[in-house]
């Protein structure tokens, strides 16, 4: 486990003069399965596990920066890049970006940092991630946080095709970033430029191509119904009343199925409460952690 303050990686990105670390979060890279996987980490107590999204441009940065620190004051918060995302490994064209892939991934950093109680916190595709391993092992996970999580059947709908067919352009990312958010969120030009530019690498371009077609050919992101109930952990499930890539009938049926949950619904939030209403969003997360 190395600390990267002064990484090639952070270099280029202060020099793009997008986004920055907030003060007191470090970044660390880990082999975590035989993928080398970074992660940010800032404060100490109880761990608590950040897992983000599947969109285009996805990483541990631009999807928890500003959730971090309202949270490290009093839990050591880690927040990964899942496989095929950010500064992690893009595996060859052998790798099978499957759930499967990135529930094992999960488990496998989790054991490379020795990490046994654990609050897994995922959002979309990272849901539905932190729901897999809460589901295969829940002696290690104490509390479980599902935002916008994918993991039930949904229509492959309009509203994702943004998300499913993005072109790799900057106005293809304020589409996808516009598809995500809801109408009155200001998407800044920095946002976009991070965003765009993580995705556009050659070997990111080939990940996330690899990661959709596999969504496209199961028709979804999803666990049979079946799976969700064996969940037995403490979750909340949070979800914004105006996301248009989860519905919110999703947050009703996750709530349904796993029996010991509770819900909370955003009023003029999309699919990315972290970064739509960071405050917010640790504020009903801490209240279901310390309850």
């Amino acid at each position: 486990m190395t600390t990267l303050e002064t990484s090639p990686e952070k270099q280029q990105r202060d020099m793009l003069g997008q986004l920055h670390l907030n003060e007191g979060i470090t970044e660390h890279f880990v082999d975590a399965g035989g993928i080398r996987t970074r992660y940010l980490e800032a404060g100490e107590g109880p761990v608590v596990v950040l897992i983000h999204g599947g969109g285009a441009g996805a990483d541990s940065v631009g999807n928890w920066n500003a959730v971090i620190p309202r949270l490290s004051d009093a839990y050591r918060v880690i927040a990964m890049d899942m496989v095929g995302f950010g500064e992690t490994d893009k595996p060859g064209d052998d790798f099978v970006y499957s759930q499967e892939a990135r529930n094992t991934h999960l488990t496998a950093f989790l054991d490379a940092l020795s990490l046994d109680h654990v609050i897994l916190i995922g959002n979309s595709m990272g849901g539905a991630t932190a729901l897999g391993v809460a589901v295969a092992q829940p002696e290690r996970v104490d509390k479980l946080v599902l935002m916008g999580s994918a993991g039930l059947v949904t229509e492959v709908h309009e509203g994702l095709a943004p998300v499913m067919n993005y072109d790799f352009t900057r106005h293809g990312m304020e589409r996808l970033i516009r598809a995500l958010t809801t109408e009155g969120f200001e998407i800044s030009p920095d946002m976009v430029a991070y965003r765009h530019e993580m995705s556009v690498r050659d070997d990111t371009r080939q990940a996330y191509g690899a990661t959709m077609s596999w969504i496209k050919q199961q028709g979804g992101l999803y666990y049979e119904e079946d799976f969700v109930r064996q969940v037995r952990v403490p979750t909340l499930v949070v979800n914004g009343k105006q996301d248009k890539v989860v519905p919110l009938a999703n947050a009703y049926r996750f709530l349904e199925l796993i029996e010991p949950s509770c819900g909370v619904i955003l009023p003029h939030c999309g699919h990315w409460a972290m970064i739509e209403h960071p405050e917010q969003f640790a504020a009903v997360t801490r209240n279901f952690l310390e309850s």
